[in-house]
């Protein structure tokens, strides 16, 4: 008989997200900006010290905002790392820029920032930066760059809420931010969702009015005009108040939660630190000032035979692991629509990853039979392993 699968994500549920959507369903107001939209844009924009913070229904809505803030226009260049998510690249190829991808740091799996300057050219507009698996790229460096080169940052901060840079909250540090709240994120908003983080005055009152399909449509409400109207592009980048109720039942555990998934994260690197001290994985590599929020644990095999047989071990035992991004310089539209600067570690690094199961309420229990599977594939090595 087949052992219980081991999910690779289950949705996290603390158990206040019933109430709140119940008195959300019974307000009478289920579109975008009520009570609990409301209560979710100040938490953001307080935890992050941000200048305003707007929910949207996705975080690839939220980085579509961005590229209309930006006026990014056809010809413009936009430097972002390969290794990363189609909607990085598709909020800016949308308003007709050119991608200039750019290596990644084999040790975080970030942009690497030295390798930006190069890329720099008189057409360029922005940096985007993704923080993979909620550690910090080095963000220091890339706004000083950006700041001799008249350049906007945008953080990709997809995987990165509660986690911090030199003690500085994650999408508070570049001009424009934009987070995740999918289902696999470590805080949901019931499936999909997102927010943008403005911390830059001279977005504030346009990124309203984007988000209000392009109308000052909020300025009427608040009594500043006496009717509203079109005066911008803009789309409709409002989530339901549904969406609101659900995450406002989250960020109110935000730090329970962040805790829970850090100490599953700690048992995974306690347990397989052996295979890493005998040459045979590489485990994730958090720098000193950084502090993540425990999203993503990954291994790195030798190379993509290993990872592929792994994975099917892992699979044959009834876990579901899976690999990440191809890198998007590699693809069909990657090719079309950008261009690579230099692929020393990108490549190399996508193929040999793996991210094992990890979600709020995982147990000890799934915790050590997915680490049994990975010594048993190892099992000729003979290597003996922590216990939990």
């Amino acid at each position: 008989m087949s052992q219980e699968l081991i999910p690779f994500n289950r949705p996290c549920l603390t158990g206040n997200e019933w109430a709140y959507v119940k008195a959300a369903m019974e307000s009478n107001h289920l579109s975008g900006d009520g009570h609990f939209g409301r209560l979710c844009q100040n938490w953001l924009q307080k935890k992050l010290n941000a200048k305003a913070s707007f929910l949207t229904p996705s975080c690839t809505h939220a980085l579509e905002m961005a590229a209309l803030l930006l006026n990014i226009q056809p010809g413009d260049e936009v430097i972002m790392p390969s290794y990363t998510f189609v909607s990085t690249a598709n909020a800016f190829a949308l308003r007709g820029a050119t991608l200039v991808f750019v290596d990644i740091r084999p040790d975080t799996l970030n942009i690497n920032e030295t390798a930006i300057e190069i890329a720099i050219t008189d057409k360029t507009k922005a940096i985007v930066v993704v923080h993979y698996a909620g550690v910090s790229c080095e963000m220091d460096h890339i706004m000083k760059l950006a700041e001799a080169y008249d350049l906007y940052v945008v953080e990709d901060a997809a995987q990165a809420l509660m986690s911090d840079y030199h003690q500085r909250p994650l999408g508070s540090i570049g001009h424009l931010s934009a987070f995740s709240f999918h289902e696999t994120k470590n805080i949901t908003s019931g499936g999909e969702g997102g927010a943008l983080i403005v911390n830059a005055s001279e977005f504030k009152e346009r990124a309203e009015i984007i988000r209000e399909k392009g109308t000052n449509r909020s300025r009427f409400f608040r009594g500043i005009v006496d009717k509203y109207s079109w005066v911008d592009i803009g789309s409709s980048y409002l989530p339901s108040e549904l969406q609101a109720a659900y995450l406002w039942g989250q960020l109110g555990q935000s730090q329970n939660i962040t805790q829970a998934r850090m100490i599953a994260w700690e048992r995974y690197l306690q347990a397989l630190e052996p295979l890493v001290n005998n040459n045979i994985l590489e485990l994730p590599c958090i720098p000193k000032h950084a502090q993540h929020n425990g999203h993503i644990f990954y291994i790195k095999t030798k190379q993509i035979k290993q990872r592929q047989a792994l994975l099917h071990h892992l699979k044959q035992a009834n876990i579901m692991a899976v690999f990440h991004y191809v890198p998007l310089h590699s693809s069909p539209a990657g090719k079309q629509l950008g261009r690579m600067q230099h692929d020393e570690y990108t490549t190399i690094e996508s193929e040999r990853l793996i991210r094992l199961p990890l979600f709020y309420g995982i147990t000890k229990q799934q915790q050590k039979r997915v680490v049994d599977c990975i010594y048993s594939f190892y099992d000729k090595n003979n290597i003996k392993y922590s216990k939990f």
